[in-house]
């Protein structure tokens, strides 16, 4: 019972921290006004967190479990999946324009299901996936989904702004109408479905990469006899190579305009902390028992939830303008994951000792 309590504490911890994790770096990204620097706090913050720290821990007491080339090369290669899929969906927003309304649906939509498909096809257990676990993980993605699309939307004044702008650099009432828009028309055409493809394929690749990283970062653990600090300093490697040594090259070549703002850099780290967190309680909820099947998909459903919230909080939001749909699907999302905790796949049962009768295992 402690064992299962401490796998759902991990998994709240998780779910938490990746679900705050979208708002703060938007936040962070927006204040340094470069998406590449906001990048790079985050493979710093994994640096410290996910590297220095668990080596000191090990050095000082160290832990069950053992360095192996399977175990490091899985790990390692987690670590790569989730620091694509963060690359993923600033690439899908920052980049080619996508909105969150329905970039972060197909993402938090799809991961799941790619993590079910790729897990199975890892253990060879689709003989385990019985309806009940199917009918949860379908509310889990609808729900997420739903919330996602109906979130309220923050008040702002920035359509007023503009307008005001607009209106102020608009040609004078009696200056000549503007006939050249007709031969601009196929250009921005095709540039608008550039853009469209790039945010597809970005969010995809987000997706893909997130959907992956339950599976791979299990078996990594797995392959260092369960050690939790070991793959941990793995994740941390790949996002300090992905986000900090790569943008860090792509600052000069992209002519990044960006600063770096000290409230920027503060929320920026705190980005990556949360995210290194929550890997710590991928890492803690496959060390209590915990299956990719069970963790990944509650959590990726209770993540958009909080995030969310977070983003209500942090723009203070009214209230009234919450819909019933969006509550709706919050109940969707709760109904998910507590199916998919019930009629998730426990894996195979160790055989039993044969003894003899009355069930006593033989004497040695």
């Amino acid at each position: 019972m402690l064992q299962f309590v401490s796998m759902l504490a991990a998994i709240a911890l998780t779910a938490f921290c990746w679900g705050v994790y979208g708002p703060v770096l938007h936040i962070g990204s927006g204040q340094l006004g470069s998406a590449l620097r906001a990048f790079m706090c985050v493979g710093m913050a994994y640096f410290g967190i996910a590297i220095v720290v668990p080596l000191a821990i090990l050095w000082k007491s160290g832990e069950k479990g053992s360095w192996t080339k399977p175990g490091v090369l899985w790990s390692l290669l987690a670590g790569a999946a989730g620091a694509l899929g963060a690359l993923g969906v600033i690439l899908a927003v920052r980049v080619f324009g996508g909105q969150p309304i329905y970039v972060m649906p197909l993402v938090f939509g799809g991961a799941p299901v790619v993590n079910t498909l790729l897990n199975a096809t890892m253990t060879k257990s689709f003989g385990q996936l019985k309806a009940p676990f199917i009918a949860g993980l379908i509310l889990v993605i609808t729900g997420a989904a739903t919330v996602l699309i109906f979130k309220p939307v923050a008040p702002h004044s920035a359509p007023k702004a503009v307008a005001t702008a607009t209106a102020a650099d608009a040609p004078a009432v009696d200056a000549p109408a503007a006939k050249p828009a007709p031969q601009g028309l196929v250009p921005k055409v095709e540039q608008r479905a550039e853009k469209f493809l790039g945010v597809l394929l970005a969010a995809a690749m987000a997706m893909l990469s997130w959907g992956a990283y339950g599976p791979v970062l299990h078996k990594g653990q797995t392959a260092m006899g369960g050690s939790r600090l070991r793959p941990l300093i793995c994740i941390g490697v790949s996002y300090f190579l992905i986000a900090v040594l790569v943008p860090l090259a792509l600052l000069g070549p992209t002519g990044d305009k960006g600063t770096w703002d000290t409230t920027g850099l503060l929320w920026s780290l705190g980005a990556g902390s949360l995210g290194a967190l929550g890997a710590l309680g991928t890492i803690l909820a496959f060390a209590n028992g915990g299956k990719p099947f069970t963790v990944m998909p509650v959590v990726f459903g209770c993540a958009p939830v909080i995030n969310t919230f977070t983003t209500l909080a942090l723009a203070e939001t009214a209230p009234e303008t919450v819909r019933p749909i969006f509550l709706a699907g919050l109940l969707i999302v709760a109904a998910g994951a507590a199916t998919v905790l019930a009629f998730g796949p426990r894996g195979h049962a160790p055989g039993k000792p044969h003894g003899p009768a009355g069930g006593a295992p033989a004497a040695t």
